[in-house]
């Protein structure tokens, strides 16, 4: 009998939710509905415009064989990777740390991998400056031991790593924390040491994280642009990135080029996120998770 009243009340409760949803006024739904349009409109409609218009007239295609483009493309993927290996390098050991031990300043330090993301990338760039110039807190000394970092290649790897880096620090460390303990005490028990554990556990259960996290760096990376120019200058064929391109072009009247090397930006960027999704690395995008 009490199995049977709990049934009945459930389906009673199940006919109320259906009857509020249907007695929603039709206005309402529609309002909501031409607003969520509006708001995802706004956000596609620019960018399908760039790539419209360069598939149509073709410069697409040109941009893809121009030497200026090619040559920036080339320094963009080249620097890029080595920006992403110093970020896995130096920053899965970070988000270890911070996912698994707590320790006085933790926060602090949190606070320091956040505040990029946050930055103006103009900002960002200045700080390198003031930190790795000649006149910089550390520029005297790189300077006797004969290294020159403003305005080189490595100063466009620098600040590539600096903006994206956090992207990978924060979804790494959101799996290693979802990572179950027991799972590693077992291996522990059974003999297994940390770099073993983490390796056959640890690593592969946080992998969907890290493997999103490797991505969005990755691409962050490849759009980066203020904190480049500001570090690394704009010197066509040595520092100039593919970013870097799309502002001369504009700057030098050429719109149609710069709206074509835009487009490769865009194009890579869409290939990136929809990688994310379709492979189902999406607690990336779970902000909420990175708190």
């Amino acid at each position: 009998m009490a199995r049977s009243a709990s049934a009945r009340g459930a389906r009673v409760d199940g006919a109320r939710v259906d009857g509020a949803r249907r007695a929603a006024p039709r206005w309402e739904r529609w309002t909501v509905t031409g607003l969520a349009a509006i708001a995802a409109g706004f956000l596609a409609l620019p960018i399908a415009a760039i790539v419209a218009r360069t598939v149509i007239d073709g410069s697409l295609a040109h941009a893809l064989t121009s030497p200026v483009v090619l040559d920036a493309l080339t320094l963009s993927l080249a620097t890029t990777t080595v920006s992403l290996a110093l970020t896995v390098v130096f920053g899965l050991p970070l988000a270890f740390v911070l996912a698994r031990r707590r320790f006085r300043g933790s926060w602090l330090v949190e606070v320091v991998v956040d505040l990029p993301i946050v930055l103006p990338p103009a900002v960002a760039g200045l700080a390198l400056l003031i930190a790795f110039g000649r006149r910089g807190l550390l520029g005297g000394s790189l300077q006797a031991v004969g290294i020159e970092i403003p305005f080189t290649v490595l100063a466009v790897v620098l600040a590539q790593t600096f903006v994206a880096a956090p992207f990978f620090i924060l979804s790494a460390r959101t799996g290693i924390a979802a990572v179950d303990r027991d799972l590693e005490d077992a291996a522990r028990v059974d003999g297994a040491s940390e770099a073993q554990l983490f390796r056959a556990i640890t690593l592969p259960l946080a992998g969907t994280a890290i493997a999103a996290g490797l991505v969005m760096s990755w691409a962050r990376a490849l759009g980066e642009f203020g904190a480049t120019i500001m570090f690394a200058g704009n010197v066509e064929g040595k520092t100039q990135t593919l970013p870097l391109v799309v502002y001369s072009l504009f700057q030098g009247g050429d719109l149609d080029g710069s709206i074509a090397a835009a487009a490769i930006l865009v194009l890579a960027a869409v290939g990136v996120l929809v990688a994310v999704r379709f492979l189902h690395w999406g607690r990336v995008f779970e902000l909420r998770s990175l708190g």
